[in-house]
């Protein structure tokens, strides 16, 4: 066996097996339910943030949270957890720490009763 085709042989092997390792990885989405759970997590980390006074966290945790939810079903507590998560975020870019503290809070509630 010559050199190069021991390099190309080698080659091909690495690229398999880098396959095999990435296609459970790209195909492992969290089920509707796993969602909703890292959701709420999300909206935790941003109701403690928000109590911080950390406005800019808080949003950075609700945008999260609400990327989480619109994949988490159809629930209308979840709609309604859209909704605070928005407002959440709004305010919470624009600096108002308290405003988006209420509204994490009331999606937090929502999301809550949607698992």
């Amino acid at each position: 066996m010559t050199m190069k085709s021991k390099f190309y042989r080698g080659a091909f092997i690495l690229g398999a097996l880098g396959m095999l390792v990435s296609v459970p990885v790209l195909n492992a989405q969290p089920s509707p339910a796993g969602n909703v759970l890292d959701s709420i997590a999300h909206a935790k980390e941003a109701v403690e943030h928000g109590k911080q006074g950390h406005a800019d966290v808080l949003a950075t945790h609700a945008e999260k949270s609400r990327n989480h939810a619109e994949r988490g079903g159809k629930n209308p507590h979840l709609g309604e957890g859209i909704k605070h998560l928005t407002e959440a975020i709004e305010h919470g870019k624009a600096g108002h720490a308290d405003v988006a503290t209420q509204h994490a809070e009331e999606a937090l509630t929502h999301l809550s009763e949607a698992k």
